[in-house]
């Protein structure tokens, strides 16, 4: 008996577990825990870690799964290695769904920087007006630049921030004339960005390209290697195969 267990949290993993629902088969969506409401799912749920590669381990014997699909966000690299360490260990087939990554096109001021210590350092200089967007687990890192005004868009309300900034509390996806004017009504002078690519957050890139501002675009980290497709059809395949 096919039994999935979907390593979720993205835009694409909630349209997964809607084919998996349609399909008739036995599936779990585990979610990391970072936000208070995560999205109800049409398959069973599970919210909050598994306690590392020997803990998620355990969790494959235990509850039988005879398949992994890693729908993670791009940037979840512990999630993920930890998926491809447990899957080799136990031989349970792995299959990540991966968004492609974002490619600057004319227009676009990017400076490309390999993770979040490199864009804290891109930061270095006079007083800015920046518009974080990189969720809320990296926020702490930016207080070693704390001449700039942030701008912070997150799902939940924080309840403590390591720098003064103005708050927007707003779930995705966003739009291009959404994002344009809220960056052009926090008078936005540069935006920080993690390359996440797929359409629920690009409108802030695409909305930086229109008002002309400079992206320090956050590079996505080098995972183990690892099956990869592009699409819910290719995973609804793999699992059919």
């Amino acid at each position: 008996m096919t039994r999935i267990l979907l390593l979720g949290g993205t835009t694409e993993a909630n349209l997964l577990a809607q084919a998996i629902a349609k399909s008739g088969l036995s599936g779990v969506y585990s979610y990391a825990g970072r936000t208070e409401a995560p999205m109800g799912q049409p398959i069973h749920m599970r919210v909050g870690g598994f306690g590392g590669v020997e803990g998620l381990r355990a969790y494959l014997q235990a509850e039988a799964i005879t398949h992994v699909i890693d729908a993670t966000h791009p940037f979840a690299a512990q999630m993920s290695s930890n998926a491809v360490a447990a899957c080799t260990a136990e031989g349970v087939p792995l299959i990540a769904l991966e968004r492609a990554p974002w490619t600057p096109g004319e227009g676009d001021r990017w400076t490309h920087v390999a993770d979040i210590d490199a864009a804290v350092a891109a930061l270095d200089g006079p007083t800015q007006r920046v518009f974080l967007a990189i969720g809320r687990q990296h926020i702490d890192a930016f207080a070693a630049q704390p001449q700039h005004r942030y701008l912070l868009r997150l799902v939940d309300q924080p309840t403590a921030l390591p720098f003064p900034a103005d708050v927007v509390v707003a779930r995705g996806p966003f739009d291009v004339a959404g994002d344009t004017a809220l960056m052009q009504g926090h008078g936005t002078q540069v935006v920080v960005a993690k390359n996440a690519g797929g359409k629920g957050a690009v409108a802030k890139i695409a909305a930086a390209r229109a008002l002309g501002l400079p992206v320090v675009m956050i590079d996505r980290p080098v995972l183990p290697p690892r099956r990869v497709v592009h699409s819910v059809p290719a995973v609804m395949s793999w699992l059919n195969g």
